[in-house]
């Protein structure tokens, strides 16, 4: 998302090295930079004038201090402006209430409503261990409450039935009641949408509103329609007394205007952001954070927490172990740290958080590793016999034609496997013995599908 900022602001940086203070002069050519790739990131233009009046204010004559180039205070103008403008800092779901905790899911139909509100059911059950339930208000939308009532048993929370011939309000009703007499936390309620904006649809989700009197009334966007949903936001808002907006599709080919945007047009907190179709593919939205990865300093916080929750701390250890005695390491192994890796979002996924000076190994290692040469990995391991993968030097010509045949490739990529296998041993020996500069060096090989 907004790669071309960023890329725009790398420019800027290195142009402005070697000047000694930043004046109106210098900074006038990044202003031009910035100012156009927020237009092509289609931001708001009343929000791209805000901004850029703010950055030259705060950044006019500003002191380079200590080891500071020009450039890099410049980019610390620019960070703590696109934090202040995405929120300043992040605001959590407010469950501060008698349970259950009501909340209430708006939106235009295909911006992701549904699915958004079982990752959010699922994230509450996994991260806060609630009991969540949720019920769906949609009697119009063909499917739309069968499709609730798959994802949330996808997601390990409960639904409460519902069908097509009842009323909205009796619906909600229903769940309310049902979810008070049975002890549960929180409970989501997903409304209709429309393809448009109608005063139908308005007038109903007023009426739940006033009904449910929900704690969090949340409005789910496309962050791929742009300025679309920064309109769409404002009318909502103006409608309903939303307390947040939750983004879709950030990892999309959207040009991110809407995070930019939506802040500043409702005044409302982005709290959360969709990051891909599965049901895990949910993150807190942190302004700083987000502003860091625009700026190409990466979210190494975020890269943290993602391994804290998905990695396994025992198989960890065992790996540590592994690589400090140098011996031990097999296919097992290898297979069991591309299942750590995948668990974390996958490679493209947390390259993402990683500093820009990683992009070229991001662009490399993009979906065509994570969709092809992960899974064609995993499946020539599957292949192999449990006396094959603790020893691969059994592997020999006919074993490799049968493994290659099991798994339907080439016996080459059993070969470019095995190849790689042997990098990471040898790697992890040098780590044993100390040799910490070396094993950075031969990183690549151990990236499954990076040569």
């Amino acid at each position: 998302m907004l790669d071309n900022l960023t890329q725009r602001l790398g420019r800027v940086v290195k142009n402005l090295r070697g000047q000694a203070r930043l004046t109106e002069d210098n900074i006038g050519e990044m202003l031009r930079e910035v100012r156009m790739a927020l237009l092509e990131a289609d931001v708001a233009l009343p929000v791209v004038k805000d901004f850029i009046g703010r950055v030259k204010e705060k950044a006019l004559g500003q002191e380079v201090i200590g080891s500071l180039t020009p450039g890099q205070a410049l980019v610390g103008v620019v960070h703590r402006e696109l934090t202040e403008l995405m929120g300043g800092a992040s605001s959590g779901l407010n469950l501060a209430t008698q349970p259950p905790a009501v909340i209430l899911m708006s939106g235009l139909q295909g911006a992701g409503k549904t699915t958004t509100t079982a990752k959010l059911g699922k994230w509450l059950k996994e991260r806060q261990k609630k009991k969540v339930l949720t019920v769906s208000c949609d009697v119009y939308r063909p499917a739309a409450i069968e499709q609730l009532k798959a994802v949330s048993a996808q997601a390990g929370i409960d639904f409460f039935p519902s069908s097509a011939g009842q009323k909205p309000a009796d619906i909600a009703a229903a769940a309310l009641d049902h979810a008070k007499r049975h002890y549960y936390d929180v409970i989501f309620v997903d409304t209709a949408g429309r393809l448009a904006i109608d005063e139908a649809m308005m007038a109903e989700i007023k009426d739940l509103h006033a009904l449910l009197k929900p704690i969090e009334t949340l409005f789910v966007v496309d962050a791929m329609l742009g300025q679309d949903a920064v309109n769409t936001a404002k009318a909502f808002n103006e409608a309903l007394p939303l307390s947040g907006v939750i983004l879709t599709k950030l990892d999309g080919d959207s040009r991110g205007g809407a995070a930019l945007s939506v802040r500043h047009v409702t005044g409302k907190p982005i709290k959360f952001a969709g990051v891909g179709e599965k049901l895990t593919g949910l993150e807190e939205f942190h302004p700083e954070r987000m502003a860091s990865r625009i700026l190409g300093m990466g979210d190494i916080l975020g890269l943290v927490e993602e391994a804290q929750r998905g990695v396994d701390q025992e198989k960890a250890q065992e790996f540590v172990q592994k690589m400090k005695s140098g011996k031990g390491f097999d296919l097992n192994d290898f297979k069991d740290q591309i299942g750590q890796m995948k668990k974390m979002g996958g490679l493209g996924a947390m390259l993402d958080k990683l500093p820009a000076q990683f992009g070229a190994m991001a662009q490399k290692a993009g979906g065509a590793v994570e969709d092809k040469s992960i899974r064609r990995i995993e499946g020539i391991i599957n292949s192999m016999t449990p006396a094959e993968r603790s020893k691969p030097e059994l592997i020999k010509a006919s074993r490799k034609r049968r493994i290659a045949t099991g798994a339907g490739v080439p016996v080459q990529e059993v070969n470019r496997l095995l190849n790689q296998f042997e990098q990471t041993q040898k790697m992890m020996k040098q780590f044993s013995k100390g040799g910490m500069a070396k094993m950075m060096r031969g990183m690549k090989g151990m990236i499954p599908g990076m040569r």
